[in-house]
């Protein structure tokens, strides 16, 4: 990569000149974002998997700004108009942005109104007036009237077509007017009159007449208005005041006060309405959808990670029901890896209402399965599945967990489905999926496209490499955050590994058939197609659990074991002694071991690791339960204390289950009794709240909840914590003025009180 760019880089990104070069280096010999972040930590300085995404992404744009130089020079040379000076401008150029602005000159056009100009030899005419001089517009465009030029007026509107296009491909002019845009531009958008009534259009009568400064525009605001604009209800615009942009480009252009100039300024005047600002627009209209996209993406992303992150339940057998009415609930039994053992449907909801027959089925499957935990879905039929299988004794503990079943129809019809149930329907396919998330949502989310998974935000809107690409990543980083039991991973989990591709995640469950369980780290070499970068890269994030060596079943990378032994043996300790005796573990320190090819940072890493080998990183799993008699929005009322589950989260606030088959909002300014700018601050999916309801509106199927605190309870909390502020401050500074950082405090906390 060139120099020039390394350092652009690291001045951008706040990072050195050796880690840029560092993660140019190892991602171009083929290591992944998670081993880099994991195994690399010396040669990037400790930097995390977002810092280096950032890099390796830098490292992309610059390598296309490169490949698309070589276009735009060889444009320019073959038209012969690449002069020295040119040539090194564009070479020494690190943004797309000002790239196109000097290739714009040079750019090959379709027909305009300036060239239609110059072929009628109207050039000269325009180069006499833009230099402003004493001459009379009028007399020297006589000197231009030719068959193809009938009078003086064709003849100057012909010079100012010239101009114009000059103006609007300087780059001063250009950036002036992009200067305008950046700090002033407003964001508008009215309905057409003709769909003002349509029934489709009411959803977007917030921005039926609205107008707000882009700068200022959130991303889901701008997605909603370019969605109701593609929908053909409303029109969006995005500008400047015309008469101040006008002004700024002919300060840059108009040098004198004769004839002349004022047919530059008409033709400046007309740049900026037919050129300068369409161009301009185009651009912010582009960087606006790019940034409301990435903004979209982020939030789809985090609730991603979150969601597949989600507290799993472990190696317990379960039963998974998936309820429904007229055509019954599905049931089946999982052993404690998720094998299928049974399938069954009961009917104990209407119109059968076979309750009893239900309750039995479920008993004898719990008892003859050895059933510890039943999972059912959140759709249809949720809530009175819940009362059912609450108003069973089991005769022993069986806990019960209500399990998200947003796009299981999606994998039970999926060719990854088929393939793993080629003998069962879709209704059996779906139930098992239900009751694999409630094992391991992790290993069965993995398996279905993450935008049927109901957690994101406009998601059909943006643009769809990008979101791909970038939830790609983030189930990779989860896959690789957990690791992977490799005796037991689906072929669809193992390739999100570190390091292995779809062909070599065949192989090793062909393998684990053929030859048994793999016995050791060591034994996966034996995997057809698998070398020796694919075992370094994946090793670490593969587990074997009950492996004669402990550490295969942890995060210690085998290239790293010598380091372990070491250890041992400096403390007269064997390794599995070490990892289970932390009273001799105590005797390590790190810095012992440091070497001129291991540093301090995965030193650490790996005495963390000896502490908790294979220890699932997820937090444990909780029971939950919605209100009693709480079944239909008709059961809520204003001013409700309900429990609830969050099940999205957006830029404006989040959504969460209140047992009623149709999920609350609670606005980002019902949160919290504090300002909050990231909904994530106070909730996380799938976190259990207690909520409270604020409004109810039945006929739009909408229901309104908060987070805050009571009226009373705030303001008590806020008096009580101001009095102990103001009583420090007696103490402490015997009544003197405040200092600024106590003042500021107590700025707040008036603040705070008076909202």
């Amino acid at each position: 990569m060139d120099i020039k760019y390394t350092h652009h880089i690291a001045a951008e990104l706040n990072l050195s000149v050796k880690q840029i070069n560092s993660i140019y280096q190892l991602h171009t010999e083929g290591s992944t974002i998670p081993f880099i972040a994991r195994y690399r930590k010396e040669a990037t300085g400790n930097l995390d998997e977002v810092v280096i995404a950032n890099v390796i992404d830098q490292i992309k744009y610059f390598n296309e700004l490169e490949k698309r130089k070589e276009t735009v020079l060889k444009t320019i040379e073959e038209a012969g108009k690449l002069t020295p000076e040119l040539k090194k401008r564009i070479e020494d150029c690190t943004s797309a942005t000002v790239l196109e602005d000097i290739y714009l000159p040079f750019k090959p056009k379709r027909k305009t109104k300036a060239s239609v100009a110059v072929e009628k030899g109207l050039e000269p005419l325009a180069t006499l007036l833009f230099e402003q001089g004493q001459h009379n517009p009028e007399v020297e465009a006589v000197k231009f009237i030719t068959e193809n030029v009938k009078d003086i007026a064709e003849a100057l509107q012909g010079a100012r077509d010239i101009i114009a296009e000059w103006i609007a491909e300087n780059e001063q002019a250009r950036n002036i007017v992009r200067k305008l845009f950046t700090e002033s531009a407003v964001l508008s958008s009215k309905v057409l009159t003709s769909k003002k009534d349509d029934e489709d259009a009411q959803k977007y009568r917030d921005y039926f007449e609205f107008k707000e400064p882009l700068a200022q525009s959130p991303s889901h605001r701008m997605l909603a208005i370019r969605r109701g604009e593609k929908g053909g209800f409303l029109l969006m615009d995005i500008n400047v005041d015309k008469e101040t942009a006008q002004e700024a480009v002919k300060h840059i252009f108009i040098r004198s006060s004769g004839l002349a100039a004022k047919q530059v300024a008409l033709a400046i005047d007309d740049s900026y309405v037919r050129l300068l600002q369409p161009s301009i627009e185009t651009e912010f209209r582009m960087a606006g959808k790019i940034k409301a996209d990435e903004e979209a993406i982020r939030v789809f992303a985090e609730n991603l990670r979150q969601l597949l992150l989600a507290s799993p339940l472990g190696h317990k057998r379960v039963m998974a029901i998936d309820p429904g009415f007229k055509s019954g609930c599905k049931v089946v039994c999982l052993d404690e890896y998720g094998g299928f053992l049974k399938y069954n449907t009961i009917y104990p909801h209407a119109p059968q209402n076979d309750w009893n027959g239900a309750t039995r089925t479920i008993k004898e499957l719990v008892a003859e399965y050895n059933i510890e935990a039943i999972g059912y879905g959140n759709g249809t039929a949720s809530k009175e599945t819940d009362q059912l299988l609450r108003a069973k004794d089991f005769g022993k503990p069986v806990s019960l967990f209500m399990v998200n079943e947003n796009g299981a129809s999606i994998y039970s019809a999926s060719e990854v489905a088929r393939e793993e149930f080629p003998d069962e329907d879709v209704t059996v396919r779906g139930s098992i999926s239900i009751g694999r998330r409630l094992l391991d949502p992790l290993s069965e989310l993995v398996k279905i496209d993450a935008k049927s998974i109901g957690v994101g935000q406009y998601q059909h809107d943006i643009n769809q490499n990008r979101l791909k690409e970038s939830l790609d990543k983030v189930v990779e980083s989860c896959v690789n955050f957990v690791g992977v039991d490799v005796n037991a991973a689906s072929k669809h989990l193992l390739t999100y590994v570190s390091g292995l591709s779809a062909n070599v995640a065949k192989n090793i469950v062909e393998y684990r058939l053929k030859h048994g369980s793999f016995k050791s780290r060591d034994e996966i070499k034996k995997v057809p197609l698998l070398g020796a970068k694919a075992f370094e890269q994946s090793a670490g994030f593969l587990r074997i659990q009950d492996a004669a060596n402990p550490l295969d079943n942890s995060a210690v990378h085998p290239e790293s074991y010598h380091v372990v032994e070491t250890m041992a043996a400096k403390v007269n300790s064997t390794v599995p002694e070490l990892i289970k005796n932390a009273e001799i573990r105590k005797q390590l320190k790190a810095k012992d071991f440091v070497t001129e090819t291991i540093g301090e940072f995965t030193i650490t890493d790996i005495l963390k690791e000896l502490e908790k080998p294979g220890r699932d990183p997820r937090a444990a799993i909780e029971e939950f339960r919605f209100a009693e008699g709480v079944n239909s929005m008709a059961d809520l009322k204003p001013g409700m204390k309900v429990p609830a589950i969050i099940t999205n989260i957006t830029n404006f606030g989040a959504f969460a289950d209140v047992g009623v088959k149709q999920d609350g909002m609670i606005h980002v300014s019902q949160l919290a009794n504090r300002y909050i700018s990231d909904p994530n601050e106070v909730v996380k999916l799938g976190q259990k709240v207690m909520v409270t309801v604020v409004e109810v509106d039945i006929p739009r199927k909408r229901i309104a909840l908060s987070l805050k605190e009571s009226g009373n309870a705030r303001q008590e909390a806020v008096k009580k914590a101001f009095k102990d502020e103001v009583e420090v401050k007696v103490e402490v500074e015997e009544k003197k003025m405040p200092s600024n950082a106590f003042q500021a405090k107590l700025m707040e906390l008036k603040k705070n009180f008076k909202e």
